[in-house]
């Protein structure tokens, strides 16, 4: 989880969350690793404790990570599945309609936005 910028836009364990779902999502971490434990978290960013526990409570109840008691918090089977599928959606839904219309009021073609080399 290094290199972490803090923003003063949104609440640190709100920032800390999204970075472990982009650790999921990038495949840094997979269903079954273990997450850093709070307190290491904690020590390595200069965080209270409750702030990541904060954030892994909402992971947990987002059932993206489970709590193996005395063991720490792990990614579940299913959570990279899931996450996939919310980031497509929201991709599809509020990305997608602004870069298509971009493309077509700049009428670039198929060609224009495969990379060079590529045949169709």
């Amino acid at each position: 989880m290094s290199d972490i910028q803090w923003s003063d836009g949104a609440p640190i364990y709100r920032q800390l969350k999204d970075r472990v779902i982009a650790m999921m999502l990038d495949g840094i971490l997979k269903p079954g690793d273990a997450l850093p434990s709070v307190r290491q978290v904690a020590a390595e960013y200069q965080l209270n404790p409750i702030t990541v526990s904060r954030a892994y409570q909402e992971l947990a109840d987002e059932n993206l990570v489970e709590k193996r008691r005395g063991l720490g918090m792990f990614m579940t089977e299913e959570a990279a599945l899931k996450l996939r599928g919310n980031e497509r959606e929201r991709f599809l839904n509020d990305e997608w309609p602004g870069v298509l219309e971009r493309i077509q009021r700049l009428g670039l073609t198929m060609k224009d936005l495969l990379p060079p080399g590529t045949t169709l």
